[in-house]
C-alpha cells in the first residue's frame, strides 16, 4: 500500500449540512482520504462569516472546510435539488443536518434515493433524531447539551450550570456520525451485501453517550450525579489547585499507591500512611481534609515546582493550557498536532484531525477554499454540464 493512500480513498461524500455538525463529519472523512463535495447555498455556508474573519472568510472555516470541493447549489430551487440528486447518485455517502423531513420534502430523502443508489450510506444529523415526539424540535448544540445531561453535571453546586466555550454537542455528533459512516462502509463491503443504510445521529444522544456511568448508578442505587465543580464525585483526590504564580494545576492522585506518593511529596506523610485514607472509599470520607492539605501546599509553590515535584514522584499532574500554551509545547509539536497551510500566500496553522494511524495517516491537502471554487470541476467533470449550462445556472441564481 502506498504511503500516500488513505483509508477512505475512492469514497465520494456529498456534504449537504451547514454550520458545524455535518461539516465537521465531512472534515473527518476528507482528512482520511474521502472525496468530499460540499454543497453550499449561493453565498456559502454561514460559518464562513462566523467569529474572526480574514479576507472575507472566517479563519475557522479554513480548518473546517479543508480537503473539500465547494459547489454552490440553491436547494430551494427545483433545478438545484435536481442537480444535488444527480450528485448523490454518484456518491457513496451523503451527509445532511437539516430539520427532519426537509430532505423528504425536497425529494432527496433516503427512501427516495435508495432505488437509484442502493449502496448509498445516508448520514442524518439532527438535534433529537429522525423519530420520536421531539424529532421536529429545533436542536442546537447548546440546547441538546442540557437535554443530553452534560450541562446538569457541569459547574458548581447551587450555581447555574456552565457551558464549555465550544460547540461540544456538534463536535460529538460529528464524531459519532463519522464512526457510524465507517461502520456502514465496512458492512457494505462484506461479501453479498453491497447495500447502504441510514446513519441516524442525534446531538442529544451523542452527548448522552458521555453519561455511560451515570445511568446504572441511578437505576441500581438511585444516585443522581450532581455538579461537583473541579472534582469528580466519588473519586479522591482529583482536583484543580491554584499555585503561588497564579496558575492552576490538575492533580490526579486517586490510586492507592499514587496517593501515598502524592502526600509524601506534598510533605504530608501523616496522610500518606493514614489507614483511614488507604483506599478510595476512605479518601472520599476525608475529601475536604485532603483537598485543604493539597490546596495549601500548592498555594505555597509555583506551578513549575509543583509539576516537577509530582512528576518526579510519578504522580499524574499537569497544567491547564490555553491555545497559546499548546502551540509552543514540545509534546504537541512532536506529535504533529498543528499543520500549516497557506491562504493567499500567508501561513496559517490549523489542527490535525485524529485518530492517528501509523500506516495510512490522514492529512490536509488544502485549506477551506472559496465559495463555489469547484463549481466547474464538479458540475462539469462529475455531472457533465458544459460551460453554457453552468453560465445559465449562474444567471438563474442556482449557483454562484
Amino acid at each position: 500500500m502506498s504511503e500516500m493512500e488513505r483509508p477512505l480513498e475512492g469514497v465520494r461524500v456529498i456534504e449537504l449540512g451547514q454550520l458545524l455538525a455535518g461539516p465537521f463529519t465531512g472534515t473527518i472523512l476528507g482528512y482520511f482520504g474521502a472525496e468530499v463535495i460540499k454543497v453550499e447555498p449561493p453565498g456559502g455556508d454561514p460559518i464562513r462569516g462566523w467569529r474572526l474573519v480574514h479576507n472575507g472568510t472566517s479563519l475557522w472555516y479554513r480548518s473546517l472546510g479543508r480537503n473539500k470541493k465547494s459547489v454552490t447549489l440553491d436547494l430551494k430551487s427545483e433545478k438545484g435539488r435536481e442537480l444535488a440528486g444527480k450528485l448523490i447518485d454518484t456518491a457513496d455517502v451523503v451527509i445532511e443536518n437539516f430539520r427532519p423531513g426537509l430532505m423528504e420534502k425536497w425529494g432527496l430523502g433516503p427512501e427516495q434515493l435508495k432505488a437509484r443508489n442502493p449502496g448509498l450510506i445516508y448520514a442524518r444529523i439532527s438535534g433529537y433524531g429522525q423519530t420520536g415526539p421531539y424529532a421536529g424540535k429545533p436542536g442546537y448544540a447548546s440546547v441538546t447539551e442540557g437535554f443530553g445531561g452534560f450541562r446538569y453535571i457541569n459547574g458548581e453546586p447551587d450555581k447555574a450550570p456552565v457551558r464549555t466555550n465550544i460547540s461540544l454537542g456538534d463536535t460529538l455528533a460529528a464524531i459519532h456520525a463519522a464512526l457510524g459512516i465507517a461502520l456502514a462502509l465496512i458492512q457494505r463491503a462484506r461479501p453479498g451485501c453491497g447495500e447502504g443504510q441510514v446513519v441516524d445521529v442525534a446531538l442529544y444522544e451523542s452527548v448522552f453517550n458521555l453519561m455511560e456511568g451515570i445511568v446504572p448508578e441511578y437505576d441500581g442505587a438511585g444516585a443522581i450525579r450532581e455538579p461537583s465543580g473541579t472534582t469528580v464525585t466519588g473519586i479522591v483526590p482529583t482536583n484543580t489547585y491554584r499555585c503561588d504564580d497564579g496558575k492552576y494545576v490538575i492533580i490526579g492522585g486517586n490510586g492507592d499507591s499514587i496517593f501515598k506518593r502524592l502526600m509524601t511529596a506534598a510533605g504530608r506523610s501523616d496522610m500518606a500512611e493514614n489507614p483511614a485514607m488507604a483506599d478510595n472509599a476512605g479518601r472520599v470520607e476525608h475529601e475536604e481534609e485532603i483537598d485543604r492539605a493539597l490546596a495549601g501546599w500548592c498555594a505555597g509553590h509555583s506551578s513549575v515546582h509543583v509539576i516537577n515535584t509530582l512528576e518526579g514522584a510519578k504522580v499524574p499532574v499537569g497544567p491547564i493550557y490555553s491555545v497559546e500554551d499548546m502551540m509552543s509545547d514540545p509534546q504537541y509539536l512532536a506529535r504533529g498536532m498543528f499543520e500549516q497551510v497557506e491562504i493567499d500566500g500567508e501561513p496559517l496553522k490549523i489542527p490535525a484531525i485524529l485518530p492517528r494511524l501509523d500506516n495510512t495517516p490522514g492529512r490536509t491537502d488544502w485549506p477551506g477554499s472559496d465559495v463555489g471554487s469547484h463549481n466547474e470541476e464538479v458540475l462539469g467533470g462529475v455531472l457533465g454540464l458544459d460551460a453554457m449550462e453552468i453560465a445559465q445556472l449562474q444567471s438563474e441564481g442556482v449557483v454562484d
